[in-house]
């Protein structure tokens, strides 16, 4: 049996304890060591070559993000980011980290991350899991291949949301912030590529950072040289700079 190469970085000892204890009961995990630094995880990194690091975000002088950048090898370690500060979890998917174990965590958590390890170390191209969200994410019209249903990865799971549940969507770079409600969920994907994956009978770009779902527009109001505001049922306020005449045959309003 193959083992996975393991490295522990934490700058905190009890929570390198914690997980040293806890990778004694997978046998098929090798700890290399622990590292209390940025810098000393550096140089044992680049000198044991492990397969899986344990890395915690917030660390004196180098953080784990820090880290990350500063390695020449690639591809990098299989990354699972161990952390107490939930916002960091955007960053962390941004460099294609499998996992982010918030602190405490509890034994079934980190066994549930050590098997999606072994999973990603054994079948690295597997697509079966990316397969299987596009499947259930689900398409409207056949033939249109418009969205009935987004997936938001958090830090411990993947949600499906109902597209006639969102509000708007807002771009975030290379991210979205998709409003639903009171709640509002981080979706990996351009504002472009998923404006051409909605129902564009049901939702409107408002803006190159901005799409409405038309149902929970309230109304428009004025704003500066000729722009308007789209006031949402919720009261959200977004600026729409696309042309009032095409937005009011949209909307039907004239």
């Amino acid at each position: 049996m193959k083992k996975i190469r393991t490295l522990i970085v934490d700058d905190e000892p009890l929570a390198r304890q914690r997980i040293s204890l806890l990778l004694q009961e997978e046998p098929d995990l090798q700890l290399l060591g622990e590292c209390s630094s940025g810098a000393e995880a550096l140089a044992a990194i680049q000198r044991e070559a492990p397969d899986l690091l344990f890395l915690d975000v917030q660390m004196p002088g180098m953080d784990g993000f820090a880290l990350l950048a500063a390695l020449p090898m690639r591809p990098l370690p299989v990354v699972i980011f161990v952390t107490a500060f939930d916002q960091h979890a955007v960053k962390a998917f941004e460099v294609e980290a499998l996992d982010y174990l918030l602190k405490p965590f509890t034994t079934a958590r980190f066994r549930e991350t050590v098997q999606r390890a072994r999973d990603r170390l054994v079948r690295p191209n597997d697509d079966s899991l990316a397969r299987m969200v596009q499947g259930l994410a689900g398409h409207g019209h056949p033939g249109r291949n418009y969205l009935t249903r987004l997936s938001v990865k958090t830090s411990d799971r993947i949600v499906f949301l109902k597209t006639e549940q969102v509000d708007c969507i807002e771009s975030a770079g290379n991210y979205v912030a998709v409003q639903a409600g009171k709640e509002t969920h981080i979706v990996r994907d351009t504002i472009c590529a998923l404006a051409e994956q909605l129902d564009p009978e049901k939702f409107l770009r408002i803006s190159r950072s901005a799409i409405v779902n038309l149902d929970g527009v309230k109304e428009l109001l004025p704003h500066f040289q000729g722009q308007h505001t789209v006031v949402l049922h919720g009261g959200k306020r977004l600026i729409m700079t696309r042309g009032l005449r095409e937005v009011e045959k949209v909307l039907k309003f004239s």
